[in-house]
């Protein structure tokens, strides 16, 4: 199985991506911390099916010390106990910012506890970080980029 297109190999997808890979670089050097960054990431991949960002994003979790236990637990970060308040609170509105249509938006109530737990800076980014990488899922997900051939170390910078 291969993607259904190379859109690297094109000068649109070649622009499309490098601002993408820019506006990443922009959150990277938030406060948000990358650890929270990264379960955002696999969590949305999760929820979107994308092989493409779940491959990249465990294997850099895993590389930045995640542990396998919460690695593999995101799916069920609900019914688990390692993940922390804020933690939990991130990914809810990641769920919610994911899934847009289901819910008509983000309840008031799951906007307020993020808010408990990030300032406005934190907040942009965090919201920043979940359109992103729904972005990157959407684009992977249509083209069928498929995952398990990355190595960890190899995001763009």
């Amino acid at each position: 199985m291969g993607p259904r297109i190379n859109a690297l190999a094109t000068e649109t997808g070649q622009k499309l991506v490098k601002h993408m890979v820019a506006s990443d670089r922009v959150l990277r050097g938030t406060e948000l911390p990358a650890e929270l960054r990264e379960l955002v990431n696999i969590r949305a991949s999760q929820l979107n099916g994308c092989g493409g960002c779940l491959d990249m994003h465990v294997k850099e979790a895993a590389a930045a010390g995640e542990t396998t236990v919460r690695l593999s637990l995101v799916a069920a970060w609900r019914e688990t106990t390692v993940f922390t308040e804020p933690e939990r609170a991130a990914l809810e509105l990641t769920e919610y910012g994911t899934r847009l249509a289901d819910s008509a938006g983000v309840p008031d109530e799951v906007w307020e506890a993020a808010a408990k737990h990030f300032d406005e800076e934190q907040l942009t980014a965090l919201v920043g970080q979940i359109a992103l990488i729904n972005a990157f899922n959407r684009l992977n997900v249509i083209i069928r980029q498929p995952g398990g051939d990355y190595v960890a170390g190899q995001v763009p910078h």
